[in-house]
């Protein structure tokens, strides 16, 4: 029996919707192929079916290799700003005056409406200092000299 274009509408149906129970997107990429060769069918109705196969097995990879294409796209970083939500790493080198002091190489200090934990050399209340670092939630300054 020779396929006609809805088999190849069905197997497309199918294989999509199989997706839905499959991780990663190996059935999607067939069954696009599926549904757009059950089109090409629907066209050109007297084609046999070794003329379906093979327009289905290229269109499979064509399918399968735009498809990684554009997910590497929608990978890459789409943001300008790199520091964006990296709030401790977007205050290096900015110069502020201790709240309180450093004691024993850790203190507190008020930026904004945040209290951050600060790392450096022992400092009076009022000492003005430079962000030369972050780990984490620590910012680690230095003296402004």
């Amino acid at each position: 029996m020779t396929p006609v274009f809805w088999h190849w509408l069905v197997a497309g149906v199918v294989l999509i919707g199989a997706e839905a129970l499959v991780p990663g997107t190996y059935l999607l990429w067939p069954g696009i192929a599926a549904f757009i060769t059950g089109m090409v069918a629907y066209m050109a109705p007297g084609l046999g079916w070794e003329v379906h196969a093979v327009i289905f097995a290229v269109l499979t990879v064509l399918t399968a290799v735009a498809g990684r294409r554009l997910y590497a796209k929608l990978k890459e970083p789409q943001s300008q700003a790199p520091l964006l939500n990296k709030r401790a790493a977007q205050l290096v080198g900015s110069v502020h005056t201790l709240d309180t002091p450093i004691l024993d190489g850790y203190g507190r200090m008020k930026l904004g409406d945040t209290t951050w934990k600060v790392a450096g050399p022992d400092l009076p209340t009022g000492a003005k200092v430079k962000v030369v670092d972050s780990d984490g939630i620590v910012l680690k300054v230095e003296p402004l000299t």
